[in-house]
């Protein structure tokens, strides 16, 4: 780092990525603000600059020695920082310690034999709240919130005709459980429902989300909420506005010739209601005596997006996934933060790393989404390209990741 690039951090005081310290810090409280900063996304430490900006420098010996210690022995897993010296006038060093968003999330400071989780909230760190801790673990991959239990539910909150379609018509199955009791023991070695150290046998999220009934009744985050408005903004009077209930996946008759819906699942539910929002019958008649209907969006790269968001949504987040069209647009917002390591520039280019395996393998099962999981490298923008002349618009931030799909410009 240059000095004249130390001076303008300094200038531009504390943020959620910069924090200033005292040469005299303790070495846990060092910790503790690398913790906060790698949870979130990374940053810089400055030693020896005053909370107000003040650049007293830095007297402690062996400076870089003491700060690597800490970052072994007090902070897990493991950070490897980059440390820097700064001389910003004859005598007067201020140190520099960067690190990169951490990949093996939630990282904890280690002190009086107990394991603290800081994160980052604007420029101070503060201790996580359960929920914050939840959506670190989901993050780091070692919560896998798709397999938690679901109070109140039962295998009789399941439909059982779906699970019957899914073992003997999708995955051909020739074993089919008959009795409640085996369907239960078939269903928890699947991951769709749980046994609990009482001895109750609840529906997981992924269960009930996959085949539920009724999953809202028991999962509040888990149908869609659907919008249409005819200008750019939301406005008080929408067009459509709705909550779809119901199982992830179809009901499909399996015959000779083929494969065919006989009951819907969401997003066939969901496709049938937005049709005329995003689509409009041509003013002149073809030659069969039809209308011909121009689609605003791609409709393929319109289903991808939306089981995208079911597939990958984080279910600690106590949101609907929410679709709205607009005069210009179209956005799917779906809940949480961009699981594990990834990131925009990775989705595009291909990188795989799904939040919720059981989901989904099983919309893998049903074809509803591609085995490779490219679908935005191989579906989503090459589509819009071509049909409406634009790529999507990804937006990822530490809440919710929104697509935007610009509407196909009429002739």
């Amino acid at each position: 780092m240059r000095k004249i690039e130390l001076f303008e951090m300094i200038a531009n005081g504390e943020n959620s990525g910069v924090e200033f310290k005292r040469d005299d810090i303790r070495p846990e409280q060092l910790a503790k603000e690398v913790v906060a900063l790698v949870n979130f996304q990374g940053g810089c430490i400055l030693i020896g600059v005053e909370d107000d900006g003040v650049i007293t420098g830095i007297q402690r010996p062996n400076l870089e020695e003491w700060v690597m210690n800490i970052f072994r022995d007090k902070i897990h897993p493991m950070v490897l920082p980059y440390y820097e010296e700064i001389l910003v006038e004859e005598g007067k060093k201020v140190a520099v310690i960067s690190f990169s968003q951490g990949i093996s999330k939630p990282y904890v400071l280690r002190h009086s034999g107990h394991e603290d989780i800081y994160i980052r909230v604007g420029s101070s760190s503060q201790l996580a709240t359960r929920e914050q801790q939840a959506r670190l673990h989901a993050i780091g991959g070692l919560l896998h919130t798709e397999t938690m239990p679901v109070p109140g539910t039962s295998f009789s909150s399941l439909d059982k005709a779906r699970l019957e379609n899914y073992l003997r018509d999708i995955l051909r199955d020739p074993d089919v459980p008959s009795g409640d009791s085996d369907w239960e023991t078939r269903l928890i070695n699947l991951g769709m429902m749980i046994e609990t150290l009482q001895g109750e046998k609840l529906c997981t999220i992924a269960g009930l989300v996959l085949f539920g009934i009724s999953p809202r009744r028991y999962l509040k985050q888990a149908g869609l909420r659907v919008m249409a408005f005819n200008k750019a903004d939301k406005e008080y009077q929408a067009e459509l506005d709705l909550i779809l209930d119901g199982p992830f996946v179809g009901r499909w008759a399996i015959t000779r010739s083929g494969k065919k819906i006989v009951d819907f699942g969401i997003v066939e539910r969901l496709m049938e209601n937005i049709t005329p929002f995003i689509s409009r019958e041509s003013d002149e008649v073809n030659q069969n005596l039809r209308r011909e209907k121009e689609w605003f969006y791609p409709l393929d790269a319109v289903r991808e997006v939306v089981l995208n968001a079911l597939a990958h949504r984080d279910w600690t987040r106590f949101v609907d996934i929410e679709i709205a069209t607009y005069s210009d647009r179209m956005e799917i917002i779906s809940p949480g933060a961009l699981q594990n390591s990834m990131t925009v520039g990775k989705m595009k280019a291909g990188q795989r790393s799904p939040r919720n395996t059981i989901i989904m393998e099983v919309l893998r099962d049903y074809g509803y989404v591609d085995f490779r999981g490219m679908g935005v490298r191989t579906k989503i923008i090459p589509l819009m390209k071509q049909q409406n002349g634009q790529e999507p618009i990804f937006d990822a931030t530490e809440d919710y990741l929104k697509t935007v799909l610009p509407r196909r410009k009429s002739d």
